[in-house]
């Protein structure tokens, strides 16, 4: 399942994997299927060969040790393809270059075709001292990190960046607002500016760090808020990881 992969790349789906354990493989293999399926301009893999082949993935997940998985759709031969790298150190905090970037992307709802530039974007943030940087759209309105999701607190209020605006749907925040609902936070869509964030409990979320709150801002006169909410969280998202599905 591995190998060169040739052409450009559509779709890219990652999870960690930790001892044969993740979180939301059937949200993962829903959002993979449905991105492939929804490839403008190419004829993606027929549902049967795309359900066989997360079968054959989930298989052959390694049930031991830390890992860092991709499923894969490229363009040459629409080709499907699993990569397995070693998960690096979980981070349990990030620092945010704070001179918001203009958005990259060409497909912003799609994971895959524009991780290229985004690594491009964050490199340039990891020269400024920082993990992440944020996207910004035209009218100056804060839309996510270059490698995760965003939300903040607005008192007791979750908040995140409006659907209609261009944000890929995570599957690690959906797993968030789902618990923020069933437990009675409210969770809200604003529109918010990168200045607007000042002196907030901030987090980045995504597949690999699960939730990170933002503990400094760099490259401008901003303030982190205090990081009340996150340990809790993040313990409970811990606990999220379950054996992943037999094989069939």
């Amino acid at each position: 399942m591995g190998g060169h992969a040739d052409g450009r790349l559509l779709v890219a789906d990652s999870c960690l994997l930790r001892d044969g354990r993740m979180r939301g493989h059937e949200r993962h293999r829903e959002r993979f299927l449905r991105a492939c399926a929804d490839c403008e301009g190419a004829k993606g893999p027929p549902l049967r060969r795309l359900v066989e082949f997360w079968q054959d993935v989930t298989a052959a997940l390694p049930r031991v040790g830390d890992w860092f998985s991709r499923a894969e759709l490229n363009s040459g031969s629409q080709q499907l393809r699993l990569r397995l790298r070693p998960a690096q150190p979980l981070a349990q905090d990030v620092r945010v270059w704070a001179t918001g970037q203009p958005d990259p992307r060409t497909l912003p709802r799609r994971k895959g075709p524009d991780l290229p530039a985004l690594a491009r974007l964050r490199k340039r943030a990891v020269a400024h001292g920082a993990d992440e940087a944020f996207l910004v759209a035209p009218t100056g309105l804060v839309l996510e990190a270059a490698t995760a999701s965003l939300v903040w607190w607005e008192g007791d209020v979750l908040c995140l960046p409006p659907p209609q605006l261009p944000v890929l749907a995570g599957v690690t925040i959906g797993l968030v607002q789902e618990r923020a609902r069933q437990s009675g936070v409210r969770v809200a869509h604003r529109e918010r500016t990168l200045a607007e964030l000042d002196g907030r409990e901030v987090w980045v979320v995504n597949a690999l760090h699960g939730i990170r709150p933002v503990t400094a801002w760099l490259g401008r006169s901003m303030n982190a808020g205090h990081a009340v909410r996150a340990p809790e969280w993040r313990a409970w998202l811990d606990e999220m990881m379950e054996p992943l599905p037999q094989a069939h």
